[in-house]
């Protein structure tokens, strides 16, 4: 029996040579050989998130094992690009380190480093769209992103050529009439009209965000986790009673979020 060599003890060698190991075609783990860039995808947009988890939770120690993750969703396809004959690690690395030294001239240049952080964006932007050169104006934002985050992308692109609302007030206008349009539709459309019109409905709420200057994926999570959080109260005190929600109802269930509520106001003084 031929035993494998030795892997590195550290760095990113050891994790290179892990991933390496893994796709063997004689030798590594029949599950990691059968991917694809495809299949592989939706892990890489998942660790992506639970990073992002990780950081709005501030769990420190929990992060550096996502990242860790994340990192090694990197290798995985850099690894199937290499067997492909597209790229490797190495390519990967230098291409994002040449892109980074390009797009800050003020710091790896002549540039002067007196500007603001607008400026700084401004430039960053308008380096981006020299790249892109004669591409569309909405080309390279990724299909694949979170619906809201996209949205967000969208209009901030469109927004840097002129097609924009020139103030909230606008946009207000707007949402108070998508909102009028499904409530008016509801009973008559069809399910993939009033899908559209949930669709703009979201859209508009997207760009409002955008407009008071919200973090709109991030204000959804931030609801998302208080409806968890009261939801969770709601089923402990139901639990001090020996029921579970199947045994309630909606006017009780009411009324104990309505008690979840002013707890929280109550704990933020």
């Amino acid at each position: 029996m031929i035993l494998p060599a030795a892997l590195p003890p550290i760095g990113i060698d050891r994790l290179l040579a892990i991933m390496a190991r893994l796709r063997d075609p004689a030798t590594g783990c029949p599950w990691d050989i059968e991917q694809t860039f495809a299949t592989i995808a939706p892990y890489t947009l998942e660790e992506a998130h639970e990073v992002a988890d990780a950081i709005e939770r501030q769990a420190w120690d929990e992060l550096k094992g996502e990242l860790g993750d994340l990192l090694f969703q990197t290798v995985y396809h850099a690894q199937m690009a290499a067997e492909a004959g597209h790229f490797s690690f190495v390519d990967v690395v230098t291409a994002i380190s040449d892109k980074m030294v390009a797009r800050h001239p003020h710091v790896f240049g002549d540039q002067s480093r007196d500007k603001t952080a607008t400026q700084q964006t401004a430039d960053w932007e308008a380096l981006k769209a020299a790249e892109r050169g004669s591409a569309r104006t909405l080309d390279g934002i990724a299909a694949a992103l979170p619906g809201l985050t996209r949205a967000v992308k969208l209009q901030n692109r469109a927004a840097r050529v002129g097609f924009d609302w020139p103030s909230t007030g606008e946009v207000l206008d707007k949402l108070v009439e998508e909102a009028r349009e499904v409530v008016e539709a509801r009973d008559t459309l069809t399910h993939d009209a009033l899908t559209e019109e949930i669709g703009d409905l979201l859209f508009v709420m997207a760009n409002l965000s955008r407009h008071l200057k919200v973090d709109a994926e991030a204000a959804l999570r931030g609801a998302n986790a208080k409806f968890a959080r009261r939801f969770a109260r709601i089923e402990d005190w139901l639990a001090e009673q020996g029921k579970t929600p199947s045994d309630s109802d909606l006017a009780e269930m009411d009324a104990l979020w309505n008690r979840a509520k002013a707890e929280e106001k109550a704990a933020r003084g």
